[in-house]
Formats: structure tokens, sequence, C-alpha cells
């Protein structure tokens, strides 16, 4: 056989997986993306309440999240060890805990917009971003039971699901967004806080058609509570949940400090954070396309075969956001103009963008990288490298840059960027080496 042979039968199996994730996630960034674009032709003060209110909902969602992710690995290295029973019963587990950590998280989600004034955010900007925050607390429970099904549904190779119930998603938020942003009849204009109701209604109809698409419950399968499956998934997962919140931290961090800089900076912050969001979401299909088949290979006792699944995603990833980052760097404008009518507010953004052109790359390595190592069942490490990465790295040279030196909102995006810079060469050096030996199964 050729030497090659192998490569490109993995990379063609990668693609197939990779590319219903890839648009169903990016499916569902386009729902944040039209939240945006629709507040954005309210008020550029409205757009940075959304925006502020959308980060620190993701900051303390992710947290369950990570917990949902741990299901990745154990579910795919059960379908690897073909044993669907197991697999099918791990799926009852994350639908148990999504529920337990819903409950445990909405009463920090639901007091955290209460300091926004505290720290200096504008009055009009934090009131907004409280208002958002709670009328979009119905959506957490949903958001957590999807997470916990689409890794059942990628684990036994059904994706497009995902694809499909984000589509039937995207279609409702935008009549909701148009109807509670601006009123009709006698409905009143609600806003930014519109859009968050939106995004609730549609996040459970969403999750209500990955439940359609589940699969008949094989013989004897037990949905009852067990301990020792949701210690093994809370030992992985926490760490995921604390590496995603050490990410969206350090760009909720941004988006306070952006606040505090006055409403252009944070509407401009908003957009690009949003754009940047949206062709992320890319590179995170690849990395679940990789979790999956990372689990697999570790799950039938082959290390190299995962070690190959890996290191094709990194080159997928990397290729990927080299032609979004491209599209930034040389039409800036139009991606822009798409999210806000404020010429202000676009000078910004386009100057914004320079800098998202150059860590889109670094930014889809990392998020692979993640994946693939979760799909290995090594949680730790990513999350070590993006508190150094972030907090160590990145976030003293967007002080410096931003406040101290008076680089403003642009200088905070290259402390940003330096961050995923480092976070993403410490993920890639680390499935190189730990691939390079056997790896047990969870």
């Amino acid at each position: 056989m050729n030497a090659a042979q192998p490569w490109k039968a993995e990379l063609g199996a990668l693609l197939k997986l990779a590319w219903p994730l890839s648009l169903a996630q990016a499916g569902q960034a386009l729902m944040g993306l039209v939240d945006t674009a629709v507040v954005g032709r309210v008020s550029a003060t409205a757009q940075g309440a959304v925006g502020l209110g959308n980060g620190l909902f993701f900051f303390f969602s992710v947290l369950g999240m990570g917990v949902m992710l741990a299901f990745d690995p154990l579910i795919a290295q059960a379908m690897g060890a073909q044993d669907p029973l197991r697999a099918r019963g791990l799926y009852w587990q994350s639908v148990w805990l999504a529920l337990l950590a819903s409950a445990v998280l909405v009463v920090p989600m639901a007091l955290a917009p209460l300091g926004l004034r505290g720290v200096g955010v504008e009055p009009g900007i934090a009131d907004g971003a409280a208002a958002y925050v709670w009328w979009r607390l119905p959506q957490l429970p949903a958001l957590l039971l999807f997470v916990s099904a689409r890794a059942y549904l990628q684990a036994i190779g059904r994706p497009r699901a995902m694809f499909i119930a984000t589509i039937v998603a995207n279609l409702l938020n935008f009549g909701l967004d148009v109807l509670f942003v601006f009123g009709a009849g006698p409905l009143p204009a609600m806003g930014g806080a519109g859009t968050a109701v939106a995004t609730a209604i549609a996040g459970w109809l969403q999750f209500g058609v990955l439940v359609l698409a589940l699969d008949k419950a094989p013989a004897g399968l037990s949905r009852a509570w067990v301990w020792v499956d949701a210690l093994k998934a809370l030992r992985v997962g926490t760490p995921i949940g604390l590496q995603m919140a050490a990410e969206v931290g350090v760009f909720a961090l941004a988006g306070v400090l952006a606040a505090r800089m006055g409403e252009v900076s944070v509407a401009a912050h908003q957009v690009a954070i949003t754009w940047a969001s949206f062709t992320f979401c890319l590179a995170v299909g690849v990395g679940s396309a990789a979790a999956v088949r990372v689990g697999w290979g570790i799950g039938a006792g082959d290390t190299p075969a995962a070690r190959r699944a890996g290191l094709c995603a990194f080159a997928l990833g990397a290729g990927i956001m080299s032609v979004s980052a491209l599209l930034f760097l040389l039409w800036p404008e139009v991606p822009a103009r798409v999210m806000t009518d404020k010429p202000e507010v676009l000078a910004m953004t386009v100057s914004l963008f320079g800098v998202t052109a150059v860590f889109q790359v670094f930014d889809g390595v990392q998020a692979v990288g993640a994946a693939a190592l979760r799909g290995a069942g090594d949680s730790e490490f990513s999350f070590w490298a993006n508190v150094v990465g972030h907090y160590a790295v990145g976030l003293p040279i967007a002080l410096t840059l931003g406040l101290w030196l008076g680089q403003g909102v642009v200088g905070l995006w290259w402390g940003l960027c330096a961050g995923l810079i480092s976070v993403a060469v410490a993920l890639l050096w680390r499935f190189w080496k730990l691939t390079a030996r056997h790896v047990a199964a969870l």
C-alpha cells in the first residue's frame, strides 16, 4: 500500500464527518450573527449590551457544556469498542448531568449582571446586558441537552441531524428577532432583550429536532443514574468546562473593558467577535470530527489511527481558517457593513478585522487541538494551556496595549491574539507527544 493512502483515506473520512458538523456549528453561530445584525439597527448601545450579555451567558454556560463534552470521548470510545448499549447508556447519563448542571449554574448566571455598573460599565449598556441575560436564562437547559444529544449522534455517525436542527432553529430565530426587537401590533418593541427571547425559543426547538433524530434504544438499556459514569464524566468534563470558561472568560473580560471605553468600542468589539466566532465554527466542526475519530481509534486500541486522525484535523482546521483570514484581510468592510450602519462603529470594526485575520489560523489550530486531546481523554492539559496562554501571556499584553499605551479596543485584541497563538502551539505539541506512544481508553 502507498504510504500516503492511509492519510488520504483518513482525510476523506474526516471531511465526511466534519462538513455537516461544521455547517451545524456555523448555523449555531449564525443565530448570534443575526441577533447582532438586527439589534445593530437599533443603536450602538443596544448592540453593545447584547454582546456583553451574550458573553456573560456563555461564560457560565460553558462550564456546563464542558461536562457535556466529556461524553464526546466516552461515547466515541464505546462505539470504537463496538458497544452501542454502553454508548446509549452514557447518553442518558449526559441527560441527567445536563439537568443538574443547569440547576447549579442558573443562580450565578442570574446574579452576575448585577455587578456590571460597579465595574464601570455605562448604565445603558449594563442594564441592557442584564435584561438580555435574564430573558435568555430559560435556554440554558436546552443548550446543555443539545450538546449531550449532539455528542451521541456524532459518535454513532449521524451528524446531519444537527445541521437540520440548526436550519430550523435559524429560520425561527430570524423571524422572532424582528418580531421581538421591533415589536408588531400589540407586542411592544423589546430592543436587545428581544434577541434573547428569540434565541431561547429557537434553542428549545433545536434540541427537540435532535430528540426526534435519536435511533431506537437497544434492548437492555437502563436509563437510571449511574454514579460511576457520572463521576467519570465530571472528572473528564470539569477541566474541559474550566478550559472553555478560561477562553470565553478572557473574551468576556475584553468585552467589559471595551464597554468601559464607550458604546462605539463595545459595539465594534461585538461585531468583530461575532464574525470571528462565526468563521471559528468551521474549525470547531473539524475539531468535533477529530474528537470522534480520535475516540474511535483509542476505543479500538489503535493509537496510530487516532494520531493520524488528529494530525489530519490540525492540517484541515488550519487550511480552512487561512481562507477566512484572507477574507478578513482583503475585504474587511463587507462583513462589517452587514452588522452595522453606524460609520464610527464601521471604521473601528475594520481595524479589528486586521487583528482577526492574524489570529484566525491559530484559533483553528487550538480548537482542533483541544478537541483532539478530548477524544484521547486528555482534558487537563488544555485547561492549563488556556489559563497560561490567555491570562499569563494574552491578558498582560492586552492591558498594556489597550489601556496603558492607549491603543483602545484594538490593543485589547492584539493581546487576545497573542494568547491564542501560545495556546495553539502548546496544544499541537501536546497531541504530538501524547500520541507518539500507546494511549489507553478511559
